[in-house]
């Protein structure tokens, strides 16, 4: 597209909205396999797939993702952060056509694989952009948007493949509802070229007069005497020079205190996926089997677990800035436990055994019935909800947050690692392991659960309603500790008063104002009062 210019907007709503068909893409791909791995034709055209089978096909796209991961730093750093997103969709174009014409369990693990690196670039830097763009009390809050936008992927794709289990013959179900999956990526190319890139970004590679007129335009309109553009400006260029000095390769994310970040990024994404997300994301129809709901009541009831998963998320936008990072993550944790324990006692109590499988399933050999039924489904609607209320959207946020400007690309790419790597290992482990220790997942997960909330506590500073280079000193030697901080009391906006209160000595006295140079140094101007 090179000397093709398309006209651009600014609105961060806007620009959230596009980008965010990333993870509608991700929801895609998860909700392909959810409401189609119960259905007689995908057990019967695949002969059945059960234990490490079924893990293969189902972390497939997870291990696409961790190479996703691997080359969205360096795209990312050297192209921009939305054109790295342009890229991956290539990946994810292939990988759906290889889907729709499968005809092994090979062939269907390499069409996930490749749709799983699109979805490893754009979901760690879709969150990137977002931040860097967004304004500091309401980053969080478009940050949500990501995880809204992978929930309605679920949503949509979890009722076209319930929809497509009505189309007779072997294979035509389950090709069609694959095939539905090029729609948003088009979306997305599309999308993509009317977005400006990240200020951020630009003023890392030297761009600076695009770099300050882009952010005029999505801070204040294009304003470029702005207040809190020159505030944000000068924080952004003073911590840009910093950074510039620091340890060059792998050293950046150890040395001066980075270690504390690093290790901050990546056991956030990780504790989402060892919280045992993917047994209500991918795994449902076996939970809800064990349950004793099978057929069109199982794919029902999943159906409404994905709609209380977007509902809940939505309810998150309300308060996400306002409560904070901490809260969420701690109380979110502990409350998936009490859910994960109660699930896990009611199949180990209670559960009879099926050797043949609950409705001829091979991965589900358990069954309860009655008040415990009644029990296990209530609690996995309950895990759910908190769920979405917390680990969920909170997980990307925090894991977007917390990097500085010369690691963000690389630093998110080592976040969302931590998630696919253990999104692979899980999606590969809980097939097996409802086989082998039934209820007992539950209560493993649970567990883990509860090392997350510590580890939140003792280890995650609040970042909320903090411009993100204030958050880089919250993670230095000698920064607060964690369980001290809070959200907002913001350093940005004492710096914005200061600004004003510049502008206002410099009109009144020498009849000058404040701007910002083309060269992004903060200078003075004519003017007349």
């Amino acid at each position: 597209m090179k000397g093709v210019t398309f006209p651009k907007i600014y609105n961060v709503y806007f620009l959230a909205i596009i980008s965010t068909m990333g993870g509608m893409l991700f929801g895609f791909d998860i909700s392909s396999m959810s409401a189609i791995v119960g259905t007689t034709q995908y057990l019967d055209y695949f002969d059945n797939p059960a234990g490490a089978y079924q893990g293969a096909i189902g972390s497939a796209l997870a291990a696409g993702s961790i190479v996703g991961c691997l080359i969205a730093g360096p795209l990312s750093d050297r192209f921009g952060r939305r054109d790295a997103c342009i890229f991956s969709c290539l990946f994810w174009l292939a990988g759906t056509a290889v889907q729709v014409s499968t005809h092994s369990r090979g062939q269907l693990v390499a069409g996930r694989m490749l749709n799983g690196i699109c979805v490893g670039i754009t979901s760690s830097q879709v969150p990137v952009y977002l931040a860097e763009i967004a304004k500091k009390n309401m980053r969080g809050s478009i940050l949500v948007i990501q995880q809204l936008s992978i929930e309605i992927g679920i949503l949509l794709m979890f009722f076209i493949g319930y929809g497509c289990s009505f189309i007779p013959g072997p294979s035509a179900s389950f090709r069609t509802a694959w095939g539905i999956q090029f729609v948003p990526c088009i979306i997305l190319l599309i999308g993509l070229p009317f977005l400006p890139r990240s200020p951020r970004w630009l003023a890392k590679v030297g761009r600076i007069e695009e770099a300050i007129d882009i952010l005029a335009r999505i801070q204040a309109h294009g304003n470029q005497d702005d207040p809190e553009v020159i505030a944000e400006w000068e924080e952004i260029t003073v911590v840009l020079a910093a950074e510039r000095e620091a340890p060059a390769g792998w050293r950046r994310f150890v040395k001066n205190g980075m270690w504390r970040r690093t290790l901050a990024g990546f056991s956030v994404q990780a504790w989402q996926q060892l919280s045992g997300a993917n047994v209500m994301t991918y795994y449902i129809v076996y939970v809800f089997l064990m349950a004793g709901l099978t057929g069109n009541a199982n794919l029902t009831s999943g159906g409404i677990q994905y709609a209380l998963f977007i509902i809940f998320t939505l309810v998150t936008y309300l308060f996400i800035d306002k409560v904070g990072r901490r809260p969420l993550l701690i109380y979110g944790a502990l409350g998936m436990a009490v859910c994960h324990f109660v699930i896990g006692g009611m199949l180990d109590c209670y559960a009879i055994s099926v050797p043949g499988g609950v409705d001829g399933n091979a991965n589900v050999l358990i069954r309860v019935q009655g008040s415990p039924a009644y029990t296990v489904i209530a609690f996995s609607y309950l895990m759910i909800i908190i769920y979405a209320l917390t680990l969920a959207p909170i997980a990307w946020v925090y894991a977007a947050e917390v990097w500085s400007l010369e690691t963000r690309a690389y630093g998110m790419a080592i976040a969302a690692l931590g998630n696919w790597i253990f999104n692979f290992a899980l999606g590969m482990f809980i097939p097996s392991a409802f086989r082998n220790i039934g209820g007992n997942t539950f209560i493993v997960f649970g567990c883990l659960c509860v090392g997350a909330a510590v580890q939140s506590y003792f280890l995650y500073p609040e970042t909320a309603r903090k411009s993100l280079e204030e958050i880089e000193v919250m993670f230095q030697p000698g920064g607060p500790k964690p369980w001290n901080t809070r959200p907002g009391d913001s350093h940005l906006d004492t710096e914005i008063e200061e600004v004003v209160s510049r502008k206002a000595s410099m009109v009144h006295d020498e009849g000058k104002a404040q701007v910002l140079r083309k060269d992004g140094t903060i200078g003075l101007q004519n003017e007349k009062v």
